[in-house]
Formats: structure tokens, C-alpha cells, sequence
């Protein structure tokens, strides 16, 4: 069993605050030199609800100028509003307001001490120094002590500030993301803006990047991010992350198990956030494989158009050359496509985006891993197995796919084309296992599970 931190501050008190936003539990600890902290928290963030992304955490620094009477020399009483919001829009988060943080950790008179400076012309880092404090002088142990008590060891931290996000990792608390609020820049405190960005690392907001866009470039952004992109990139940059070989398998699936009806209909088992997550695993792969078998049910399409992003190269694995000539996958030069067809398979003559590859066949079909042997001697490394489920099924029973996300959606079947199956074990102790994560997608639940780490 994993100890537990030691926590040098203690909850002594919970109830509830509403407010403007919501209705938030508020939570007092002790702490600060007897000041005491708060968390104001929204929702399950001990994430051991169906929704395992990371929930949103603002650790805001008490500053009463700001917080209570609305200045505008500061923009942190806009933070604390905006952090709210995005709380109450996600129903899941949490803000800890640290007291003894005023001035960046050299207290209220002093702070105002250094706003008379700032009046004469120093900056906000300056005026610090010449009264003999450092530029910034917070801590952050009580904070971590207060998110471990939560039970939140993982965050998307609303902050504009790299080095709050990397203190708190020091500590234990893992930042997925970070997240800079949307507040926008006044006159009044645009050089004390600037002076946080221009001296103590601050994003500004012009440099505050696209996350879907970066992951879609292979970059896994290590700075702000906007908005709910913060979704995005816990949910997807793990992906990237794992570098230029990867072998991910996609499926969606009924709750006894069917990925269509007997008659071969499966529009639509998922719903519409599924779609955009299978539109999201094929923009950042180089290609996508099926079996013939979803070639003759759905005649799908197998690009990206949900999302922003390129469509990945068409794999059709197609042992007897059955794929309909008129398919859209061998007739539309929408993507590339590889025709992978068994050596004496007869195939016409094919359109130009077509490439025939033909592959020996073992007692059961292609060999999976002959398939992605001769993927990765064309360059393609980043590999999506999409179905249907016999295909799915076969790489994951030859130990090949590193990552599995299998969408579970509210519908029985009864009976028709079966999802995931393979040979198993005798005893339940033996079954598949591994680490994983749930994202709840409308009606539907994705469950991704890590099959690398088992392996590793």
C-alpha cells in the first residue's frame, strides 16, 4: 500500500458557498500563519467518477485590492471570477485561495509600499527589490498539502505562471495542462502585465497556442493553453507524446457487446462526441486500417472531417480482393489508399491514389504483425486499427496494440456482429488488464485502456 503524504495543514471545517457561478463545497484549513486557506470545490475532483480527465484547479493568491474591492492596477479578482466560471461551466473543479500570498508573498502594507514605488516608476519586480523582498516570494507546500487531502494528485492548472505549475510538480501534484484564463488586458494594468511576461515568464496572450493544433504538428505544447483545450491536450497529448511508432486500436461497441445489428447495420452505435473522437485518433496517425468486411457494410470514407486536421492514408486488408470496385476507398481521391490483397488475389485496375500491396496469408489471414512490418518500411509508424471487431481483435490478441480505447454505448443488442473477442484465459485472475482512463462522451463512456504500460 502507497503511504500517504504527511499533511502539515488540516481541514477543520466544510460547508457550502453560493455564489454567482454556483454552488460550490467550501472547505477551511488551517495554514498561513493562522490566516487559514479555503477550497471552494465543484463536482467529483478526486476523479474516481466515470471522467478521468484532469479536473480544472485554480491556486490563487489572496489579494485584497483585487479580490474585494475590484482594482484594476492587477487582473487577479478577474482570474478568480474566470476560474469560477470555467468551474461551473466544466460542474467539476476546484480554486484554492492561498492566504498569505498578498503582494506575492510579502504581505498587504507591503505590498502597498510597493505600489507607491510603482506610482514613481519602477515595476512591479523592481519595487519588490528595493524594499529588500524577493520578486516573488509564495510557497507552495500548504497547497499541495490541501490538493492531496482533495484527493487531486492531477490538474489543469488556470494559470498564466510556468513556475507555479512547475513548484507544484516538485511537490506531487501532476499538471497535465495549463490552462490562461480568458481576461483581457485594461490600460491600467497593462505594465504590470507586461512586466510579469517580460520578466518572470508569464504567457502573454498572443503566444497562448492552439492545443488541438500542436498536437495535430506532432507538439505536445508545454506552456498555456485556452480554453477547454486543456481537454484536448490530457486527452490526446499522451499520443503524441509516445513519439513516431504507435499502434492504437478504436471501437465502439453495445453494452452486450455488438458493434452492429445482425443484419449488418451500425449507423449509428455511438453518438455524435464519439464521432469526433474517431475523427481525432485518425488526424493524428498516418493511417487508419479496416478489414473488407467494413468496406462491404458501410462503404465508410475513413477521413478526417469532424476536426481540423489531415486524413491519414487508407489500409484495406482484403485477403481475396472483395472490396466493391466502386467503393469510396478505391474510387474517391479524397486519401491515399494501400489495397492489401493476398498474392493470388485478382484486383482490377486501380484508380491513382491506389496502391496495391499484396501480403502472404497465414491459417487465419493477414499476420498482424506482417501488416505493420510492412507499414513501418513505408514510414508509416502511427498506426489506427479501427475494425471491425475480428480485425481489432486480432491485434490485440497478438499483443500489438499499445493503446485501446473501446466506446461503450447505452444500447442491447441481442444479437448481431460481435466487438471485441478473443481466446481468454480459464480464470478471471488471468483476464487482460491494464491501466486506463474513462471520458464520458454524451450517452456514450470510452474507456482507454494503456496496453504498453502492461507490456512495459
Amino acid at each position: 500500500m502507497t503511504d500517504l503524504p504527511r499533511l502539515a495543514v488540516r481541514r477543520t471545517v466544510s460547508t457550502t458557498l453560493p455564489t454567482e457561478h454556483g454552488t460550490f463545497a467550501m472547505h477551511g484549513y488551517d495554514g498561513a500563519g493562522g490566516l487559514g486557506h479555503v477550497a471552494l470545490v465543484m463536482g467529483d475532483v478526486a476523479g474516481e467518477g466515470l471522467d478521468d480527465v484532469a479536473p480544472l484547479v485554480r491556486v490563487h493568491s489572496e489579494c485584497l485590492t483585487g479580490d474585494a474591492f475590484g482594482s484594476r492596477r492587477c487582473d487577479c479578482g478577474e482570474q478568480l471570477h474566470a476560474a469560477l466560471g470555467a468551474i461551473a461551466r466544466e460542474g467539476r473543479g476546484a480554486v484554492v485561495y492561498v492566504r498569505g500570498h498578498e503582494g506575492r508573498g510579502i504581505g498587504l502594507l507591503a505590498k502597498l509600499q510597493a505600489y507607491a514605488l510603482q506610482d514613481a516608476g519602477l515595476d512591479t519586480v523592481d519595487a519588490n527589490l528595493e524594499l529588500g523582498y524577493p520578486a516573488d516570494a509564495r510557497t507552495y507546500d500548504e497547497v499541495a498539502d490541501i490538493l492531496h487531502d482533495l484527493g487531486v494528485t492531477r490538474v489543469r492548472l488556470m494559470s498564466s505562471n510556468p513556475e507555479k505549475a512547475e513548484r507544484l510538480t516538485e511537490l506531487g501534484i501532476e499538471v497535465v495542462a495549463r490552462q490562461t484564463l480568458p481576461v483581457a488586458d485594461r490600460p491600467e494594468n497593462a505594465f504590470y502585465l507586461d512586466t510579469k511576461r517580460r520578466r518572470m515568464r508569464h504567457d502573454s496572450v498572443g503566444a497562448v497556442p492552439d492545443a488541438w493544433a500542436e498536437l495535430v504538428a506532432g507538439r505536445v505544447p508545454d506552456h498555456g493553453v485556452a480554453g477547454t483545450d486543456s481537454v484536448l491536450l490530457d486527452r490526446y497529448g499522451p499520443l503524441v507524446a509516445a513519439g513516431p511508432e504507435l499502434t492504437i486500436g478504436q471501437l465502439a461497441q453495445s453494452m452486450d457487446g455488438f458493434i452492429a445489428a445482425r443484419s449488418g447495420d451500425a449507423e449509428f452505435v455511438s453518438g455524435e462526441q464519439d464521432r469526433e473522437h474517431l475523427h481525432r485518433l485518425r488526424a493524428l496517425v498516418d493511417v487508419v486500417v479496416i478489414g473488407v468486411s467494413s468496406v462491404l457494410a458501410d462503404d465508410p470514407r475513413l477521413t478526417v472531417r469532424a476536426v481540423a486536421g489531415g486524413s491519414p492514408v487508407r489500409v484495406v486488408l482484403d485477403p481475396n480482393g472483395r472490396a466493391p470496385h466502386g467503393s469510396h476507398v478505391l474510387t474517391v481521391d479524397d486519401a491515399p489508399t494501400l489495397w492489401v490483397v493476398g498474392p493470388d488475389a485478382v484486383v482490377p485496375e486501380v484508380a491513382p491514389h491506389v496502391s496495391v500491396l499484396r501480403l502472404p496469408l497465414g491459417p487465419s489471414g493477414f499476420e498482424p504483425a506482417a501488416v505493420l512490418a510492412a507499414l513501418r518500411e513505408r514510414g508509416l509508424g502511427r498506426v489506427l486499427v479501427e475494425g471491425g471487431g475480428r480485425v481489432v481483435s486480432a491485434f490485440l490478441a497478438a499483443g500489438l496494440l499499445d493503446r485501446l480505447f473501446l466506446t461503450t454505448a447505452p444500447l442491447l443488442i441481442g444479437d448481431g456482429v460481435p466487438g471485441i473477442r478473443f481466446d481468454g484465459s480459464d480464470r478471471l485472475a488471468d483476464a487482460l488488464s491494464a491501466p486506463v482512463r474513462r471520458f464520458v462522451l454524451g450517452e456514450d463512456i470510452c474507456t482507454e485502456m494503456d496496453l504498453a504500460a502492461v507490456r512495459a
